[in-house]
């Protein structure tokens, strides 16, 4: 399993990965933006909180329980 935090928040790239980045990021759940996106809005990936006007993140706790209930 990837190590994630114990508390805290995971940026979209840190959850799905990003193969362009310097070094590139592994994915924890591998799926595209699109479809990340698509099953946050029909409840199957957990809701994002706004940490800011331009940034969206998931908690921590909600990206284990969902890895857990997998």
């Amino acid at each position: 399993m990837h190590q994630l935090p114990e508390t805290g928040f995971l940026r979209l790239p840190q959850i799905i990965g990003n193969p362009n980045a310097k070094p590139p990021v592994p994915p924890i759940i591998p799926v595209k933006k699109s479809c990340w996106w698509a099953g946050v809005k029909s409840g199957r990936f957990p809701q994002p909180v706004k940490l800011g006007p331009r940034v969206t993140a998931w908690r921590v706790e909600d990206i284990r329980a969902l890895i857990a209930s997998a």
